[in-house]
């Protein structure tokens, strides 16, 4: 959720992986990995990875499309109030008998709303698998919004955007996409605004789960301590009761207006934060690999990438720099974000637009290429010592549309792309005269891009 409502649910996640010994966990590579594709009698499908090593088991899922992004005019921040709600309390238990089932047996569930998708976790020991399944069916199907709950979530959520008010990420970032998205629903924010979040009923709460929790728009990864053969009824138990279609208002695609322009929203305080944005690339571009690892020279490196040794290690500009590239459903971005003292913002944005320019006019060497692709295969395994990471990925990549063997054909996708390649995409996607940024703070001098 936006304003992180389930991080008590999160964090004892976490603290139950560490406490079987995840850490360890058995799969050291991608290659050792198997995905395997089960379809219960019901016909409903998941991804599984299994793993023994440990009695647990990671259920995660997607419903696609059923993000912020469909939230009704006058009804924002619906989806993400139901994200909230939607495991506090169901069928017969109320949310005190609901959450207090989860915490005597060591099941964790979550939910979760983005801009694009409606999405949710289940963390549970193997001992308790058949309980947790049932309570996430409850929360599906049956969940109560009874009026202390929806009074407390609600209250939580009033508190956050106070608090949204004045933290100036938060102001960069609800500027930058009102002002890249125009009139179009990227454009709200995913956790709504005061009006709207105290005039949503209950009956609108219950409209989103009728709507937009189906079968057609699930997506389902699970990894852990469980068979193919012992999935199958546990994924009917779970997610048989839905519907099998949902009633989703259609999204249309959207092409980011970026007008090379700097927007500054005055803020009283010793810091300044901008981000920034441009054109990206889709995800399923052939050359997206190659955009990729020039990202990753670029800011998307950490210590490693061109703006932190010039920012900061070069000039001492900022603390921290970066980049990234954005997927969504309808829209590809290319973005990054720098915090420093007022004083120094402008000269901070004057040297990574310098950067910019000069990736895109001469890319990068045979060396940076060398070591971005050393890192970039080498750390794709360790993203396997974690139940968690991996079915989450598993649903990430059917929703990508990546292919049963991504997690085997990965690291040879980054190993293909050459210097030609990157060279070439950076001077093609790059565009330096129209990105636009967002300046938050008591910036000091002239501002541009």
């Amino acid at each position: 959720m936006a304003f992180s409502l389930k991080t008590k649910s999160r964090h004892f996640a976490a603290g139950l992986m560490a406490l079987v010994g995840v850490a360890s966990f058995g799969l050291g590579s991608a290659q050792a990995v198997e995905v395997q594709e089960v379809v219960s009698k019901g016909g409903i499908k998941a991804w599984l990875i299994e793993d023994h090593l440990n009695p647990l088991l990671t259920v995660d899922f997607s419903f696609k499309g059923a993000g912020a992004a469909t939230d009704p005019d006058g009804k924002l921040g619906r989806a993400n109030m139901v994200s909230g709600l939607i495991d506090e309390g169901a069928g017969d238990m109320d949310s005190q008998t609901f959450r207090g089932l989860m915490e005597n047996k060591s099941i964790s569930l979550s939910y979760d709303a983005g801009r694009d998708d409606f999405t949710g976790s289940l963390v549970t020991l193997t001992r308790e698998r058949e309980t947790a399944v049932k309570l996430l069916e409850l929360s599906l199907t049956k969940p109560r919004f009874d009026d202390e709950a929806v009074e407390r979530i609600r209250s939580q959520i009033v508190a956050g955007l106070k608090q949204q008010e004045t933290d100036p990420g938060s102001m960069a970032q609800r500027a930058f996409f009102k002002g890249v998205f125009g009139d179009h629903p990227y454009a709200r924010p995913v956790e709504g605004t005061f009006e709207t979040v105290n005039g949503l009923k209950v009956a609108d709460l219950r409209d989103f789960v009728k709507q937009s929790l189906a079968r057609d728009n699930l997506v389902i990864g699970v990894a852990g301590d469980i068979t193919a053969k012992e999935l199958g009824p546990l994924l009917d138990a779970a997610f048989g009761g839905l519907p099998q279609h949902s009633k989703l208002p259609e999204i249309p695609s959207v092409t980011p207006r970026f007008g090379g322009d700097v927007q500054v929203i005055s803020q009283d305080n010793p810091q300044s934060q901008a981000m920034w944005g441009q054109q990206g690339m889709a995800r399923k571009d052939k050359d997206f690999y190659a955009a990729y690892i020039m990202n990753y020279v670029l800011g998307g490196g950490g210590f490693s990438s061109r703006l932190t040794e010039e920012v900061r290690e070069k000039r001492g500009l900022a603390y921290g720099v970066y980049s990234y590239l954005a997927n969504l459903d309808h829209a590809n971005i290319m973005m990054g974000g720098v915090a420093t003292r007022n004083d120094a913002i402008g000269k901070s944005l004057s040297v990574i637009r310098d950067e910019w320019q000069k990736m895109k006019e001469k890319g990068i060497s045979q060396t940076e290429l060398d070591n971005a692709k050393s890192y970039l295969t080498g750390a794709f395994p360790l993203r396997f010592t974690s139940l968690g990471n991996l079915s989450g990925m598993l649903v990430g990549m059917q929703s990508e549309d990546l292919g049963i063997d991504f997690l085997d054909k990965r690291n040879d996708y980054v190993n293909a792309v050459t210097l030609d390649d990157v060279n070439r995409v950076a001077g093609k996607l790059l565009d330096p005269d129209h990105v636009s940024a967002i300046v938050v703070g008591k910036p000091e001098g002239k501002l541009s891009f």
